[in-house]
């Protein structure tokens, strides 16, 4: 499966983004999908996650009540809304697929989006 993220931008402390991933390819219901961040000099950190079917989702715990993650298996399309964003969110957000549960475990995704940068100014 291909996977291309877009939405980033600039936003101002307190605002919102929010974040898309198309895939094209394989089926992409059969994929659970994911979103990871990675600012420089740091390690790609996990985000979220959802199943094949939006029943379970998975957060860190530094964005929840924050983000949400949500996916439209028809138009092959998963989504990341970002609300009340901070500047240490501040970051290049991926978009990756995994056969199985979601969760964060970033070696068992095997597909990966592009990067797309999110800043968020103080």
């Amino acid at each position: 499966v291909q996977l291309q993220a877009s939405g980033g931008g600039l936003v101002q402390a307190g605002g919102s983004l929010r974040l898309s991933c198309a895939a094209s390819g394989r089926t992409f219901s059969s994929y659970a999908m994911g979103w990871f961040r990675q600012t420089p000099g740091k390690e790609r950190e996990f985000v979220a996650s959802i199943s094949w079917d939006s029943s379970n989702t998975v957060y860190i715990d530094s964005v929840k009540g924050r983000f949400t993650i949500s996916r439209d298996n028809a138009k092959n399309t998963m989504y990341l809304q970002m609300n009340s964003l901070k500047p240490e969110d501040t970051a290049v957000y991926y978009c990756a697929a995994r056969i199985g549960v979601p969760g964060g475990e970033e070696g068992r995704y095997a597909y990966w989006g592009q990067g797309t940068l999110v800043t968020v100014s103080s």
